[in-house]
């Protein structure tokens, strides 16, 4: 059966971005730090570089390594779509779950109005790679009985307020590590599964 992973940039306090949808602070390091960190993070999950940059990061024909289909809350998908792109993973299955992006915004996006449990335990009989849930804190929270993996990049960076990693009902769950790796820039990948 497929799996939902979560995979995403975190702050030290638990923040996936700023109040106001930002991110952009999230430090890389200097140019040989993140060009180390990029490397090991594309090698690994080429599938998760946008559309729009696969290209320039050498991955155009790279491909889908761990997922073939992608998951955003409409707080996700807004940034690609601010920037002109209605289809940011063309290279995977994507869904957009929202009451208020317009169903027929991309022939290669699926809006998905209500029901993401319903939806992603429908995806997980499916065969295909895993399911990526790329954000944002709120579907995380609704998602959270489906999560079997988490993928987090712990960056140096406190931020005060801003959108949580998981924000929903008070519901202690288990994980365990099953892989970590640190990099010069400070940033630490945790590989974690559902204990």
């Amino acid at each position: 059966m497929r799996k939902l992973v979560y995979y995403a940039a975190v702050t030290l306090d638990g923040r996936i971005a700023g109040p106001g949808g930002e991110f952009g602070f999230f430090p890389q390091g200097d140019e040989a730090q993140a060009a180390a960190y990029s490397a090991w993070m594309n090698a690994r999950l080429p599938e998760t570089v946008p559309t729009m940059g696969r290209a320039a990061e050498g991955l155009a024909d790279a491909p889908n390594r761990r997922f073939d289909t992608v998951l955003m809350g409409r707080g996700s998908y807004l940034p690609g779509l601010d920037a002109g792109f209605t289809s940011p993973y063309a290279h995977l299955r994507q869904y957009v779950v929202s009451t208020t992006v317009a169903p027929d915004i991309d022939p290669a996006v699926t809006v998905v109005p209500g029901d993401p449990l319903g939806l992603v335990r429908r995806l997980k009989e499916e065969d295909g790679l895993d399911i990526w849930l790329c954000g944002g804190g709120v579907l995380a929270g609704v998602l959270q009985p489906e999560i079997d993996e988490l993928i987090i990049k712990s960056y140096p960076v406190v931020i005060g307020s801003g959108v949580p990693f998981f924000d929903g009902d008070f519901d202690p769950t288990l994980f365990d590590v099953a892989e970590r790796e640190a990099f010069d820039n400070g940033v630490l990948v945790t590989r974690l599964t559902r204990r």
